[in-house]
């Protein structure tokens, strides 16, 4: 072992010699799994964004370069070229699917469609008016397990299959109905003849005695979202799923766990908050130039702008950007798409974002494109869900089929009260 494979911590006069592990990108971290044991430490790391939780061959990101790979795939080829199903089945399988990969993958999802009459129940126990379609969307999902008691514990690729073909076509049908249920219209059942995307905006949509057909621009456009939400390496949503498994919770429960971590509005609600942004401008509360002062001022934040992983661009914000406005020129409009144009444009010529790294983030655009498609703001986290929901399969199995999983147990450093004598209730003060 090198000097390169060794770090050295000095502490109260002793040295601790710590591994150095390399990733396939020249990324490096200190392995400290051994390091309580042997000294007693433990590292403190809030919000854990300098804390590697495992290793992973599913996403790269690199965030000072801008970049995103699928299993080595880079996004931008993934978006030009395939398609959300496609990506899906990368993504969990690993490969590229082959011809007859797709049409297998493709005939599961259509067979799986349905949801059991028997989860209707779920979604009359939820009030109308309350409009929270992310609440159904976790409980139906978590309750696919009940129906399903034979895949709770997945002993053979088979299994696991079928299990990934029932979530990833149920959950479109979930949401689809979630909606409808949110502004009281009957549930429209899935169509077999219909693409992925194409059938869950015909479940949206449709009335009874009329179908809803979108333009091909409004489906590419769909699947394009789901894509570029498909995975994103150790984000909140996805530790969370990879946490709650490592219990060898079942995989339904652990990807509504999921659902339960994108539904903050810093994570799977950040796009529904740059359109809040937007109506605030288009509503005339304030001029582009005023809401700038305002954010360089720290009363409110540029919504859509920076990213945690990102320093430099976000390359599903680039992608995004063009799908707009190939969409608007293809018939579809919205009044907020000028606005962000400017809103934009006056941000990236002002120093005090160029000199804070703040650049548009996937949320600034993704927004703009499903209001155009008629997706209501409600919606935008199940969107995000449906999209996700490869991304969090694959990192389940990931840890699923690992050996050296353990039960996830970060540690803490306690800033309580030390030891004290109990009080009778009569004398205390």
């Amino acid at each position: 072992m090198s000097d390169k494979d060794i770090a050295i911590l000095k502490y109260d006069g002793k040295e601790y010699e710590l591994p150095v592990i390399h990733g396939t990108e020249g990324e490096t971290g200190i392995d400290i799994t051994k390091l309580r044991a042997q000294s007693g430490l433990i590292t403190y790391d809030p919000g854990y964004g300098n804390t590697g939780s495992c290793t992973s061959k599913i996403t790269f990101v690199d965030g000072e370069k801008g970049i995103l790979r699928y299993r080595g795939y880079p996004i931008e080829d993934l978006a030009e070229h395939g398609k959300f199903i496609e990506t899906a089945w990368l993504l969990i399988f690993g490969e590229l699917p082959l011809k007859e990969d797709l049409a297998r993958f493709s005939a599961l999802l259509t067979a799986e469609e349905l949801i059991h009459e028997d989860l209707r129940h779920h979604f009359e126990g939820f009030p109308s008016h309350r409009n929270q379609p992310m609440a159904i969307l976790s409980a139906v999902i978590n309750a696919l397990g009940s129906h399903n008691p034979d895949l709770n514990d997945i002993t053979d690729k088979s299994e696991f299959f079928l299990a990934v073909g029932k979530i990833i076509s149920k959950v479109r049908t979930i949401a689809a109905f979630s909606y409808r249920k949110s502004i009281g219209r009957p549930f429209v059942y899935p169509d077999p003849e219909l693409s992925y995307c194409h059938n869950f905006l015909h479940m949206m949509f449709s009335i009874p005695y009329k179908q809803y057909d979108p333009p091909i621009e409004a489906v590419k456009a769909l699947s394009l979202i789901f894509q570029l939400h498909a995975d994103h390496e150790q984000n909140c949503s996805t530790s969370t799923v990879r946490m709650v498994g490592s219990t060898q919770a079942n995989i339904f429960a652990s990807v509504s766990s999921g659902i339960c971590a994108l539904w903050g509005p810093l994570h799977g609600g950040a796009n529904a908050a740059v359109i809040d942004m937007l109506e605030t401008i288009n509503n005339g509360d304030y001029t582009i130039d005023e809401y700038i002062e305002k954010v360089k001022n720290r009363e409110c934040r540029l919504m859509g702008f920076g990213h945690r992983i990102y320093k430099s661009f976000d390359p599903r914000a680039k992608i995004l950007k063009k799908a707009t406005h190939d969409l608007l020129q293809h018939g579809f409009s919205d009044e907020l798409l000028d606005i962000a144009m400017a809103l934009e444009e006056r941000a990236l010529s002002d120093d005090f974002f160029i000199e804070r790294k703040l650049y548009p983030n996937v949320d600034f655009y993704s927004g703009i494109i499903l209001r155009a498609l008629g997706i209501p703001v409600a919606m935008f986290p199940v969107m995000f869900a449906i999209g996700r929901m490869p991304g969090w399969i694959a990192h389940w199995y990931e840890d699923y089929t690992n050996p050296n999983t353990r039960i996830n147990r970060p540690r803490q450093i306690y800033t309580g009260e030390t030891p004290r004598n109990y009080v009778p209730i009569d004398f205390r003060k």
